[in-house]
């Protein structure tokens, strides 16, 4: 029967249910014990592998447009009548492995894994899933649909960061109200979301028999080497070691503005009224320009990039009616990444791109792997490859390296960036710690009002120096526009570790780059076959939730600001 699963995921997009289960019901008949094992797994693997690959297809093609209504219709199929029974036959698999007693032991993470979706999985729960992916299709939709008039033009809301970046400080606060007054208007609409999405998460842990919403999804994101204690500690360590760091930053930059206070309309633009970068004019420069750069990072890593681009797996230009955000999904069936981004001329997008291709250097490397479960990789670690990423190809963002800027821009760039890694942790803390709050007080944090509230004292402690006197209630409303409080609940801690592991593996590329992407790549390649901590160090850094190891980088990057930017 596998011998009929067909080549190319494409003709499975309309699909019933029941065109899957002769698959599973094959696999789930067949004899497995030790002996087979290894080839009962490829044919599970060869199975998944396609059935994920129909899944990223059809949200992909909802985030591309979010007003396809035949991309709308499969994917809500998709979720309501497939998913179900894909992820019944799936448990149903998972229990048949463990039962057959088969010791495979480059199998042992992944079994632990296993063990832990077991012991979670309630088929109540499939429709709730479903429930929630069809909230998040209509979150995107209020998000995708957000656009505001400024100079005579419609531009939507990440175009907003453009003006952000000017000189004249009128038009920032100008254009800066006008966007936040338009989020402000589906305040409504998402509020009515955020119940429904809050509803269906209770009821999620309920049915497991859990105590909280947070202890759920600790289990289900098989988050089995830290706590959710160690991350309340990184959030302390950050708020005592990065916090005054950042401030320092902020204040720095408000004198070199000259302004009385730092508003939230003045961190974008250049602190010394210099002209905004532009790294690009054509997304097709964009494009063509980082291939250059990868290939300067690593001959290897270039390939892959170019065979995203001839392959067309690249989704850059930002446009009306596209999602929101940028992503970077896998195809496993044909062993691919897609890379899905907002490109509208900043510098943001380079940085996006480079984060973006990490994630997709993470597919192929560990395409190799011959079990699917074997490339379940702990998010922490997927976003190290992002983060490394972003911070080894930075010494290439000039044109004399093969990248976009002269010498003295890409200086510019490198202190943006490396000032916005000090400044993200305090928001990391602030997102991770807004959920630990809204699922230890699930009920109380159901009221949009009292999550504006514990959003405003959070940002209070985390992120000191902007000033939003007078902005309180576009300040309250921030946390709305944060897709994975709504979309990926309790995916935030992820960044802040990884970036710290980053951090670690950009200073030993300062003291042998071609080791340090050795090590890298070693890494990557493992998949989800190491235990978080092992990942961390075979990528030559230290999974850490302690002040110290992340005062040491933190020092490291506040040096580098001042030796790239002295003035």
């Amino acid at each position: 029967m596998q011998n009929h699963l067909p080549t190319n995921a494409e003709v499975a997009f309309d699909w019933n249910a029941d065109e899957y289960t002769p698959f599973y019901t094959e696999l789930l008949n067949s004899d497995l014990n030790q002996e087979n094992a290894h080839q009962w797994l490829a044919q599970w693997t060869r199975l998944a592998d396609f059935a994920g690959e129909v899944g990223s297809k059809l949200y992909v093609a909802t985030t591309v447009d979010t007003n396809d209504e035949i991309a709308e219709k499969r994917f809500k199929k998709f979720l309501n009548e497939i998913y179900p029974v894909l992820m019944m036959n799936e448990d149903m698999l998972k229990r048949k492995l463990l039962a057959s007693g088969a010791d495979i032991p480059e199998l042992a993470i992944p079994m632990r894994n296993i063990r832990g979706d077991v012991e979670l999985f309630r088929e109540e729960n499939l429709s709730l899933f479903s429930e929630e992916g069809e909230l998040s299709m209509e979150y995107d939709k209020v998000i995708g649909a957000q656009t505001i008039t400024w100079d005579g033009e419609e531009i939507t809301l990440p175009q907003v960061q453009l003006t952000l970046k000017e000189s004249d400080r009128n038009r920032r606060e100008q254009i800066w109200r006008m966007a936040e007054e338009r989020r402000l208007a589906d305040k409504p609409a998402l509020d009515g979301l955020w119940k429904k999405f809050m509803g269906l998460r209770k009821q999620m842990f309920a049915n497991v028999g859990l105590a909280d919403y947070r202890e759920f999804q600790w289990k289900l994101k098989h988050r089995y080497d830290y706590t959710a204690q160690d991350a309340l500690a990184f959030n302390k360590a950050v708020e005592e070691v990065v916090v005054p760091v950042a401030a320092r930053l902020y204040e720095r930059r408000r004198k070199r503005l000259g302004v009385a206070s730092l508003r939230p309309w003045d961190i974008l633009v250049d602190p010394d009224n210099h002209p905004a970068l532009k790294p690009y004019e054509t997304v097709e420069e964009l494009e063509n320009t980082m291939a250059t750069l990868f290939d300067r990072v690593d001959p290897q890593l270039g390939g892959y990039y170019h065979t995203m681009m001839n392959e067309e797996l690249l989704d850059l230009d930002n446009r009306k009616g596209k999602a929101p955000g940028g992503y970077c999904t896998s195809y496993p069936n044909i062993k691919r990444p897609f890379i899905f981004m907002n490109a509208v001329g900043v510098h943001d997008d380079v940085q996006t791109l480079l984060h973006e291709g990490g994630h997709a250097f993470h597919v192929f490397e560990s395409a190799n792997l011959p079990y699917s479960q074997q490339k379940d990789v702990p998010m922490e670690f997927a976003e190290v490859a992002s983060m490394s990423m972003e911070l080894i190809g930075a010494p290439y963002l000039s044109k004399s390296n093969g990248g976009f800027y002269s010498d003295a821009d890409a200086n510019r760039a490198r202190v943006e960036h490396l000032e916005g890694m000090i400044q993200f942790w305090g928001y990391m803390s602030v997102v991770d710690m807004f959920q630990h709050w809204i699922y230890t007080h699930h009920d109380l944090a159901t009221d949009p009002v009292a999550c504006d509230d514990q959003w405003a004292e959070l940002w209070s402690r985390y992120m000191v120096g902007i000033d939003y006197t007078g902005l309180e209630q576009f300040l309250g409303n921030r946390w709305r526009r944060q897709l994975h409080i709504f979309q990926i609940p309790f995916y935030y801690i992820e960044y802040g570790l990884a970036q710290l592991g980053a951090a670690q593996v950009w200073a030993n590329s300062l003291k042998n780059q071609a080791g340090a992407l050795a090590d890298y790549r070693k890494a990557l390649a493992l998949g989800g076959t190491a235990k978080l901590p092992d990942l961390f160090k075979t990528a030559g850094a230290k999974l850490a939730f302690d002040s110290q190891t992340l005062a040491d980088s933190v020092d490291l990057i506040e040096r580098t600001i001042y030796q790239l930017d002295p003035a």
